[in-house]
């Protein structure tokens, strides 16, 4: 009792959304656990942080003067710079806006690396570099991409001296287990020419404890408990880097080349005992190479290519028995991708505010993966045959665009994409219409309304026809090729109150959405664990964000969300799920500045959540605490930040199945994660803008 009132006091001061998605550990933990991704991915859970927000409304989109809202406050990156921004949604190191997934995008080019490289790339670049960031709740067809975009505009050197410049860091935290990150940074440029080089360096333990609770009931109706607990220990190495090179032919006209690469191994052993008695041990690996060009002409051309090469191999050795099962396997896959990018664009401005643009985009990708089985002594299962797939994807993309200013107080802007799909199953054309019309009736306040369309294509491994094993065995992961892109629509409408307060409120229609979720199969004792398209999900939401200077040494912001979801899937096995339930978020972010010589800051931020579903999975409510000091010394160039966060260990959503004759429920480790980091500039560093590799579907 003593601890919940504790609790609920600090909660009361520090009350504060954050993202319960548990991806990262889960990406750490042997691959063939990917079935915990679909548990979290699809919840929105927010972070929306900034307290005076400066807002210009602009032909479809929010533009925010970033530095003067992060003034006094403890932010010392990029990455953290964003997440002061109102609508702005933390969800496990990566950034959302509002419910919807948002591309992060620099000086309007679409980047290409993955989530974590862009993440490790933001961090590492100074919150001065920020002109100011756009934000798009629905991006128009010119930027490449649908759906929600931030947009940072960068600061720029124009006068043409040479320069070297550069960062060092170093971070150490323990979540039950010690991990590390060293990072080193270059910027050279010489009147035209300029070059950026980036080394990033992360190793250390993943360490997770699950329990498995799962009362299995058979066709014959007998009932087997399969409670399990499983320890996961995995040692990890991840090296990233990237060179990237401008050259200014003349003014306006700029051509770019950059390289993306990484590499990282992970040594999986996990030891499973109960009423499943198992060791396996996994090694994992990647490889990713990314080469992209980029012309940009005076005269609104723009034009580039990209080629991404990805490969993942794995191995596993499986000792396992359950029941009057055994299994005793060695099993090798891989993934192996290559894939084409090509796009031709061009804008026009024309008389009386009226701008115009269109293009093509053409996207190619191979995907060539594989799955072997040994049979070893003493196996009495009988186990999938050997695969392989091999599939390719096409689309084309071509587009037209407008935005018009009627005065000071209307803007207008939309556009429309057609595109064409085509691998061996589908073959199909697509529309995707897009409109924001911004009113300012007066000023100090602004209405946003949005229409917006977009669709979700499945990640590769998940429609590959293959079968692998976790948890002992009991646990299968079945891919489907058949499995659908799903389509979405959504309508937002946001009201800006004297450029400082914001109220949002949206619907969204899914179709065809997909997720992965668990079955207890009735003939065998298996639990399925399978990507399958629901009939559709929808949400109606809103979000009020408030903030609040407490005293000149205490900013403080209020946020609160409510959200009404249905999800219904009519041929889920032989248990169809139309399900619906009206879930809460709440949020208070605190910064306190100690003291300004020497310069200290800190911040307490905490959130707690109510009971929420996805498919026939319940989530449990749950809470957070995060704290943090920064000090800033050697004339700001040196920075040491400590940190606490899930301080009460108390952030998971451990994720329950109740639903017919189904019975299930997950219990992992929740550790407390503290660190430390030392960053030091040097030279007056400035980071370039750089671009990411999109990696969202690989295995």
């Amino acid at each position: 009792m003593k601890k919940v009132i504790v609790l609920l006091g600090a909660l009361f001061l520090t009350l504060n959304i954050q993202s319960q998605v548990k991806n990262d550990s889960i990406s750490k933990e042997e691959k063939s656990e990917a079935e915990l991704d679909s548990i979290f991915q699809t919840l929105p859970e927010i972070m929306i942080k900034g307290e005076r927000p400066v807002v210009k409304a602009e032909p479809g989109k929010l533009v925010y003067d970033v530095p003067r809202l992060i003034i006094n406050k403890p932010v010392d990156n990029i990455y953290e710079a964003l997440k002061e921004i109102p609508g702005v949604v933390e969800n496990n190191e990566s950034l959302s806006l509002g419910s919807l997934g948002a591309t992060i995008v620099l000086d309007g080019k679409v980047t290409n690396m993955t989530t974590e490289q862009l993440i490790a790339l933001l961090k590492s670049m100074p919150a001065n570099r920020i002109k100011n960031v756009e934000v798009m709740y629905n991006a128009p067809a010119k930027y490449q991409i649908r759906g929600a975009m931030i947009n940072i505009i960068l600061n720029h050197s124009t006068d043409g001296s040479s320069d070297l410049k550069g960062e060092v860091y170093g971070l150490i935290n323990n979540k039950h287990h010690m991990n590390y990150e060293e990072r080193g940074s270059l910027q050279y440029s010489h009147k035209k020419f300029s070059s950026d080089f980036l080394y990033s360096y992360n190793h250390g333990t993943y360490y997770q404890v699950t329990d498995n609770h799962s009362l299995h009931t058979l066709n014959s109706g007998e009932v087997h408990n399969m409670t399990s607990t499983g320890i996961v220990h995995a040692p990890e190495h991840r090296h990233s880097f990237r060179l990237g090179m401008d050259y200014n032919i003349s003014k306006d006209n700029q051509l770019s080349f950059v390289y993306n690469g990484e590499y990282s191994s992970l040594h999986n052993t996990r030891i499973v005992e109960g009423a499943i008695s198992s060791t396996s041990h996994s090694d994992f690996s990647h490889w990713l190479h990314n080469f992209r060009a980029d012309y940009t002409s005076s005269f609104g051309l723009k034009a580039g290519a990209e080629f991404t090469y990805y490969k993942a191999p794995e191995y596993q050795i499986l000792d396992s028995r359950y029941n009057d099962k055994e299994y005793h396997f060695e099993s090798s896959n891989g993934q192996k991708i290559n894939r084409w990018k090509f796009f031709l664009s061009q804008e026009h401005k024309l008389k009386n505010k009226w701008e115009i643009n269109y293009g093509i985009i053409y996207n190619m990708s191979h995907d060539n993966s594989f799955q072997n089985y040994l049979k070893k002594d003493g196996n009495t299962i009988e186990l999938p045959d050997d695969a392989s797939f091999k599939q390719s994807e096409d689309v084309v993309n071509i587009y037209t665009g407008f935005s018009k200013s009627f005065g000071e107080r209307l803007m207008l802007n939309g556009s429309l994409a057609a595109e064409y799909y085509h691998n061996v199953i589908w073959n199909q054309w697509d529309w995707y219409p897009t409109l924001s019309l911004n009113y300012l009736p007066k000023d100090g306040h602004t209405f946003q309304f949005s229409l917006s369309s977009n669709k979700k294509y499945p990640e590769y491994w998940a429609v590959q026809g293959f079968t692998s094993y976790n948890n002992g065995g009991y646990g299968a992961i079945v891919g489907n090729p058949h499995l659908k892109p799903s389509s979405n629509y959504e309508f937002m409408l946001t009201y800006l109150l004297k450029n400082k307060y914001t109220f949002m409120i949206w619907y969204r229609h899914d179709k065809e959405h997909f997720t992965q979720l668990a079955y207890q199969r009735p003939d065998i004792l298996e639990m399925n664990y399978k990507y399958l398209n629901f009939d559709f999900v929808k949400q109606i939401g809103f979000q009020t964000y408030i903030p609040v200077s407490i005293a000149k040494w205490w900013q403080t912001n209020f946020i609160f969300i409510g959200v009404w979801q249905k999800d219904k899937d009519s041929d889920f096995y032989d248990i169809p799920f139309d399900r619906d339930k009206f879930w809460t978020m709440a949020i208070m972010n605190n910064t306190f500045i100690v003291s300004k010589k020497p310069d200290i800051t800190m911040t307490a931020n905490g959130r707690i959540r109510s009971l929420a579903l996805q498919g026939n999975y319940d989530l449990p409510a749950s809470q957070n605490l995060d704290i943090a000091l920064r000090y800033k010394f050697a004339n700001k160039r040196a920075t040491i930040k400590a940190y606490a966060n899930n301080v009460f260990e108390s952030n998971a959503i451990y994720p329950v199945i109740h639903w017919k004759n189904q019975n299930y429920r997950m219990h992992y480790s929740d550790f407390r994660e503290v660190g430390i980091s030392f960053t030091y500039n040097f030279g007056g560093y400035k980071e370039k803008e750089h671009k990411a590799v999109d990696t969202s579907r690989f295995k």
